[in-house]
């Protein structure tokens, strides 16, 4: 039977146009409620999920982490990709722009971050190491080299709380902790996946200089803008890497 690939995406993208025969789903799990839409993506199996639901009605502090990855588990996903909409750190990323995770720092609070609640016996520590996926790495590092579109590798990811943007202090501890961008939803998503036992990758797009780092305040327009411009290209990255996913089966 052919696999199920995972595609969770954030902020500007609330719809997958390119998802043949889709169909909506609400997906009952032991830690809450998951709406999906099923389909496939030039032959391939995919599972989407919108992680602020649509017209981004849910917040990045109320997001159901757990439920959305359960869910994921659930309908036999693998291996999931992850589009993080996120501030850039790095003078070198500029709006627009994509990253490939390779590591974050989690300054998130209050967050359900971990399936161990105390409803089962044990605990089981998960090893980060290596939290993103090698293999879906390489796949998308393959499509982005196919189609000639730069991929800025060695991206780590801060996650805050939101959903207002950081401080320019903030930004300047993200920083020393090695940070090359910021985000509100990477965690606990990536350790979620992690420790249930699902291959997880994230793409990173730029949409904005973070907070101190711009010659001006974090402008809404500003970033509506450079996710018009990077939506497409993100979009076509992981297409490409949905392929050779499929084809390494």
């Amino acid at each position: 039977m052919p696999k199920s690939i995972g595609l969770i995406a954030g902020t500007g993208f609330y719809d997958l146009p390119a998802l043949k025969d889709g169909v909506a789903k609400e997906i009952d799990t032991n830690y809450g409620e998951a709406s999906v839409k099923s389909g496939t993506w030039n032959g391939v199996n995919l599972v989407f999920l919108t992680r602020h639901g649509s017209g981004h009605s849910i917040p990045p502090h109320l997001i159901n982490y757990r439920a959305n990855i359960k869910a994921m588990k659930d309908l036999g996903v693998e291996e999931i990709i992850a589009i993080n909409v996120v501030g850039g750190i790095d003078p070198r990323l500029a709006p627009g722009d994509l990253s490939l995770i390779d590591d974050f720092v989690d300054f998130t609070s209050g967050r359900e971050h971990t399936f161990s609640d105390g409803s089962k016996p044990g605990v089981q520590h998960v090893d980060l190491t290596r939290a993103y996926d090698p293999k879906i790495q390489g796949a998308l590092r393959q499509s982005a080299k196919a189609l000639g579109i730069l991929l800025h590798e060695n991206g780590i990811y801060a996650g805050f709380n939101g959903p207002r943007f950081e401080t320019p202090s903030e930004i300047r501890l993200a920083s020393l902790a090695g940070a090359t961008v910021v985000g509100m939803t990477g965690c606990p998503e990536v350790s979620l996946a992690r420790e249930i036992g699902i291959a997880y990758a994230s793409l990173a797009l730029v949409v904005n200089p973070a907070a101190g780092l711009g010659e001006s305040e974090i402008a809404m327009d500003e970033i509506n803008r450079a996710l018009d411009s990077g939506k497409s290209k993100a979009l076509a990255v992981i297409e490409g890497a949905l392929k050779v996913l499929a084809q390494s089966e």
